[in-house]
């Protein structure tokens, strides 16, 4: 996606602004502009070094760095302790992985192309664990309102209790995933897709330290800007009259994939569906079984512990989507009224969070 790098410019404004202490509001949205080409450019360099180390090496690193600017932000995010504004943005990258970017990918896709198909038994595996995302919110959620009544004074205690032991098993569960596509069924879950997905990249290939160098400064550019955008977010969410539930739930999953999620509709318009549905189903599948644990283990050492207890509008989203998801994947083809559910349906839940009335 170079047409995103001419947003570049916005990361030597941003550091300007900030020491310059300018307005805190054209802070956030300097470094909001600037993050969006970072996430490409990291993606890009990912993509080069998954090419050079081979489909199961590969695989694992998009896997680790798929949504490496997103976990960065969030990271400093729980550092400042807006602990409400990183679970937030977990449910958001969610939300928009499964309605907004699998929306547009089948929709633009299906007014293209009257039907695409895509491999059936590899997007139902993956809704089977997004249902596992779904309990291992629900239940520490439903664990909080019973034990609250029992045991008031330890109820904070023992919702990061619960929410540690299941970010483990979550890591396990997704490390079993890891190897179970990748190794013991790697040719069953292999797409058609597979064969050409190397046509994408244009031009030669990078060498590997060009492209371990291109990582390192992007997600350090990226670290910076996620410095100032979370600094700066009080006073920007107060001067643009948007809630930090807003923008955790709705920019920032945005703002962290928007890279991904041009990539996921390119692919859905060159008839390649077998590749956009494993854009936004595993990054979905990423986000729940590894990004939200990650930073839950890192509220520990952070010195903010943080539980996986969301509200009911949050709980009764992710649950929605999964189910609408589900269902348009269920018979292995799509077609732009799919497309145009997902959309709607996402649609209706950023107003309702858009209008949630916080204290």
């Amino acid at each position: 996606m170079k047409w995103l790098n001419v947003l570049l410019i916005f990361l030597p404004i941003a550091v300007f602004l900030e020491v310059t202490h300018g307005s805190p509001t054209l802070i956030f949205l300097s470094a909001a502009l600037a993050i969006l080409p970072l996430a490409g450019i990291m993606g890009q360099a990912t993509e080069q070094l998954a090419v050079r180390a081979g489909s199961t090496v590969g695989g694992l690193l998009n896997a680790t760095f798929g949504n490496a600017t997103e976990l960065i932000i969030a990271f400093f995010a729980l550092q400042a302790g807006k602990l409400e504004v990183v679970k937030a943005s977990i449910i958001g990258s969610m939300l928009g992985n499964l309605l907004l970017v699998m929306g547009l990918a089948v929709f633009l896709g299906g007014l293209k192309y009257k039907e695409q198909r895509f491999n059936l038994k590899s997007a139902t595996t993956v809704a089977s664990l997004l249902a596992i995302s779904v309990i291992a919110l629900m239940i520490p959620t439903i664990f909080d309102l019973a034990a609250r009544g029992i045991t008031p004074a330890r109820i904070e205690a023992l919702d990061v209790n619960l929410s540690d032991a299941t970010a483990v098993v979550l890591i396990l569960v997704y490390l079993a995933y890891i190897y179970f596509t990748l190794v013991s069924h790697r040719d069953i879950l292999s797409t058609a897709d597979d064969p050409d997905a190397h046509d994408e990249h244009e031009g030669p290939l990078w060498s590997v330290p060009y492209a371990v160098g291109v990582l390192a400064a992007a997600t350090i550019a990226v670290a910076f800007m996620s410095e100032f955008l979370v600094g700066t977010l009080d006073a920007a969410t107060s001067a643009l009259g948007l809630t930090e539930f807003f923008v955790g739930l709705i920019l920032i999953p945005i703002i962290g994939n928007a890279a991904e999620h041009a990539a996921a509709v390119l692919f859905a318009l060159r008839n390649k569906m077998d590749l956009s549905m494993t854009i936004s189903l595993g990054s979905t599948v990423q986000v729940a079984l590894l990004v939200a644990p990650l930073l839950v283990l890192a509220g520990l050492l952070v010195g903010q512990p943080m539980n996986l207890v969301v509200t009911p509008l949050e709980l009764a989203a992710i649950g929605a989507a999964v189910v609408i998801a589900g269902s348009v994947v269920r018979d292995g083809e799509t077609n732009w009224l799919e497309g145009l559910l997902l959309l709607a349906v996402y649609v209706i839940l950023a107003l309702a969070v858009f209008f949630y009335p916080l204290p």
